[in-house]
């Protein structure tokens, strides 16, 4: 009923007996319990089609905050949500390349210590994303080889000072598929978000769901083997992946070689918008690599739309026409007939977005509640 008021299908109780088929006094029992945990408030009256006017329900977005974690290779995003997913609050703070737990834990609990200290509220969850393959049920890191030193590192105890509200955590390709489908409904029921940045991700959406896969390893797209990458060396500890010859870091290694003065792909990608010609070089080259692996994958799950994000998101025109050479040229043509190519509807705050959206998925789930409402009434 929660997710029903939420989602705006009901607004009164006469809209969830008739969806749910439930009787009216087990409706008013269920709503009556909901009001009293504070999920929903009674609204305003709405017009009469005859006899006494109904009362609405509406969804109490500030009954509680989340607090949304994206953490990347130089630099973390922290900010705090309604559970309408509206940001209240946010910071970004780069952090030194390869910074343990231990170092930028800390720092991100004081960071979200002092964004609660200016919206002061219940916390329900945390959302939280880490490069790499993690492990849900035990919140920890289980293969990054961007984030070293973090693999079977539990995270939630160094926020235990800030909330004892559960984790949430996720890869971050996965937050930048979440964040497209959050509160969208121009949605795309089936898609391929990629996350082009220092590494590369791919999010898989079916049927409107993110995709996990068995071990919540899906989407490890950078580490596929290209004929391109044969013999290089990657940064995983094996060799031939698609990243060393289109990844962030790769193109960051060879623009360096060139006598070029950046440190990160976001330097790489600035100048490339500004008109540099070795940096839109390597960008487009890294598309045209990118898309000979996107094709497979297009050809395989036949999604509606691929999307962009990440840092090379930001130049999405001289990106994508890399990509497009090579999706076009690859795939079928049933799959490439309707394939649209879009920005990530976020922009750089997709991971941020993300993230909340995993937070409040995972404290709004219909047997969470169901669990906090019995739990209430012992």
């Amino acid at each position: 009923m929660l997710e029903l008021v939420r989602t705006g299908q009901a607004q009164t109780r006469a809209d969830l007996s008739r969806l749910t088929g439930l009787s009216r006094t087990a409706v008013l029992s269920r709503v009556t319990a909901l009001v009293d945990a504070g999920w929903i408030s009674p609204g305003e009256e709405l017009a009469s089609t005859g006899g006494r006017p109904p009362g609405s329900l509406v969804f109490n977005r500030d009954a509680a905050v989340v607090l949304a974690v994206a953490v990347g290779r130089s630099r973390s995003q922290l900010g705090v949500f309604d559970l309408d997913g509206q940001e209240v609050v946010a910071l970004s703070r780069d952090h030194e390349v390869g910074v343990g737990p231990d170092e930028l834990m800390p720092e991100v609990a004081h960071g979200l210590a002092e964004l609660l200290a200016t919206t002061p509220g219940p916390v329900a969850g945390i959302g939280m994303s880490l490069p790499g393959t993690v492990d849900a049920a035990s919140g920890m890191s289980l293969d990054s080889p961007v984030m070293r030193g973090w693999d079977g590192v539990a995270l939630a105890p160094y926020l235990a000072a800030v909330t004892d509200a559960p984790l949430f955590l996720a890869n971050d390709a996965v937050v930048l598929a979440e964040s497209e489908l959050f509160h969208r409904p121009d949605a795309p029921r089936h898609a391929l978000v990629v996350k082009a940045s220092t590494g590369l991700g791919l999010g898989i959406v079916d049927e409107g769901h993110v995709v996990r896969g068995h071990a919540g390893a899906t989407g490890e797209i950078g580490h596929c083997k290209v004929p391109a990458a044969t013999g290089l060396s990657c940064r995983c500890g094996a060799a031939g992946c698609l990243e060393t010859v289109a990844g962030g870091w790769a193109l960051v290694s060879r623009l360096q070689d060139q006598g070029g003065e950046v440190g990160h792909i976001r330097d790489l990608v600035a100048r490339a918008v500004a008109g540099d010609p070795d940096s839109r070089g390597l960008l487009r080259e890294s598309g045209r690599h990118l898309g000979e692996v996107l094709a497979v994958a297009i050809n395989l799950l036949n999604p509606e739309v691929v999307v962009i994000g990440g840092d090379m998101g930001a130049a999405f025109d001289l990106y994508v026409a890399g990509v497009r050479e090579t999706v076009y040229a690859d795939t079928t043509a049933t799959g490439s007939r309707d394939l649209q190519f879009r920005p990530a509807a976020h922009g750089d705050r997709a991971g941020l977005v993300g993230c909340a959206a995993l937070a409040i998925e995972g404290v709004l789930n219909p047997a969470v509640v169901d669990a906090g409402l019995r739990e209430a009434t012992r």
